[in-house]
């Protein structure tokens, strides 16, 4: 029989086992609030630091779970030409658990991870076959092999083992230190959704499995944006299909403000330029860092190129003969030097016909094109405004002159000393993405297929979108004696 007594106790107990329960629901939705709803990059103050490694936003889009882009090359490493990310080019520094141009960001209750802009523009130059390499941020990724990297990606991800079952170990035996609802809920739903997105943005890319192969340092930039504004790329036509070209320098764009930037010279404003590269780091409109990119736009505004004197001799009497020849050839159309880019054409279209490169990557960008992008960032302070069809290639300043090889808009000559020559004798094919760099030519070696275990790609240059014609003849130099031309790149080399 229950008491008076038993049931006062009980009706005093109940409301005190209601008040911790509450507690303890309101402690727990506490911490799963926190743990998930963090957004939290990894921040760097010194800007050079922030470039590298600084977060534009996109791992809220695109983010590769962190544990999981760790063992990725353990999982499907017969899928990669090597021996990690390196074997597509990326670049690691000593003590860095991530590559030159990957940024890690706090989201959705775990680290995500993804690309960033020095991704693109980063690379390694080594002085001699055995000298350390030294990274040069700024420059186009000499090294990349960034459709190797999205194959390996698109291969990943639909291989049979990309599931929980064989990721998870794999992620703890690589010392991860997975909870239980790390274990059992939040990485196994992670690999469904990698899957699922990466599936996703990369059925959007296949165009990459339908073009030639870019080698390193190459990007289908304008193509990529069709993709992702949902173009039918099966319906593409054939002469706009291929555009790939170097990845640029990205020095002193303080100066080069209304110049017409890009290859084609299809955008004379800086900032545009920077927000539409930033569509390939994954930072949509609605999710970029807008703080972030600012930064970035500060550094690169004033950031200079080291100096080839620096590193290498140059021959003061040469160059100082070089110099006259510059003047008379190369300055209306390149600047007065590499810091000073006053020139009656510099930064201005010159139209196809005139300048007779390859002319892919200026059809691949369309008129349709260019009216499109006037739509991601509409009704803010962000629109595009200034993208244009244009019918040429721009005539760019050359600060850093001797990093940007190889040359042409389509990377097509290997070296400065190649493409002073006529047409019919530079290279049809060479090794390109070694960063062992030729003083002498002004260019990277192209001379071996593989060196310290790493393999090159050999370049054709008859390979459509790869033609190395143009930019020949009397107006551009091609026609001089052999000594002009070593005492004009003896003066290039100071740029």
């Amino acid at each position: 029989m229950t008491t008076d007594k038993s049931k006062t106790d009980k009706r005093r107990r109940c409301p005190i086992v209601v008040v911790i329960t509450g507690l303890v629901l309101i402690l727990a939705v506490g911490s799963l609030t926190l743990r998930f709803l963090r957004d939290e990059p990894v921040v760097y103050d010194d800007p050079v630091e922030h470039f590298k490694y600084g977060s534009t936003g996109g791992e809220r889009n695109l983010g590769f779970p962190y544990w999981i882009w760790k063992v990725l090359p353990d999982v499907c490493g017969e899928h990669l030409p090597g021996d990690g990310f390196e074997a597509v080019g990326m670049i690691y520094e000593p003590g860095k658990d991530l590559p030159v141009g990957m940024s890690k960001r706090r989201h959705m209750g775990i680290d995500r991870v993804f690309l960033n802009c020095a991704v693109c523009h980063s690379s390694t130059v080594r002085t001699a076959a055995d000298a350390d390499p030294m990274l040069v941020v700024g420059m186009g990724a000499n090294t990349l092999d960034l459709m190797a990297f999205q194959k390996f990606m698109h291969r990943c991800i639909g291989d049979r083992r990309f599931t929980p079952s064989q990721i998870i170990p794999r992620i703890e035996a690589a010392g991860a230190d997975l909870d239980l609802l790390d274990k059992y809920v939040v990485y196994p739903l992670a690999v469904h959704l990698m899957r699922d997105g990466v599936s996703g943005l990369l059925g959007r890319l296949r165009f990459v499995h339908i073009q030639p192969d870019w080698g390193p340092g190459r990007v289908d930039t304008f193509n990529s944006a069709k993709a992702l504004f949902n173009y039918p790329i099966e319906d593409l036509r054939n002469d706009e299909l291929l555009g790939a070209a170097d990845f640029p320098t990205i020095w002193n764009q303080a100066k080069k403000q209304g110049m017409q930037l890009h290859w084609d010279g299809n955008n004379a404003r800086v900032e545009e330029r920077n927000l539409n590269a930033s569509f390939g780091t994954g930072a949509t409109p609605r999710l970029i860092d807008h703080t972030s990119i600012a930064r970035i736009q500060a550094w690169n505004a004033t950031a200079t190129p080291p100096a080839f004197g620096d590193h290498f001799d140059i021959d003061s009497s040469k160059a100082a003969r070089g110099k006259v020849i510059y003047r008379q050839y190369c300055a209306d159309c390149h600047g007065a030097s590499g810091s000073d880019f006053s020139g009656r054409y510099v930064g201005q279209v010159v139209p196809l016909d005139a300048i007779g490169t390859d002319p892919y990557r200026l059809r691949s960008f369309t008129p349709q094109l260019a009216l499109n992008l006037g739509t991601p960032y509409a009704g803010t302070e962000y629109r595009f405004r200034s993208f244009r069809k244009t019918f040429g290639y721009a005539n760019a300043p050359m600060d850093g002159m001797w990093l940007r090889a190889p040359y042409l808009h389509n990377g097509s000559v290997p070296t400065l000393w190649d493409l002073m020559q006529p047409v019919s004798k530079r290279p049809k094919t060479f090794w390109r993405g070694n960063d062992r760099y030729d003083p002498v030519r002004l260019g990277f070696a192209t001379d071996v297929a593989e060196e310290n275990g790493r393999k090159f790609f050999l370049f054709d240059t008859s390979v459509p979108g790869n033609g190395n014609m143009g930019h020949a003849g009397d107006q551009y130099g091609t026609g001089l004696s052999d000594e002009d031309k070593w005492d004009l790149i003896e003066f290039l080399k100071t740029f």
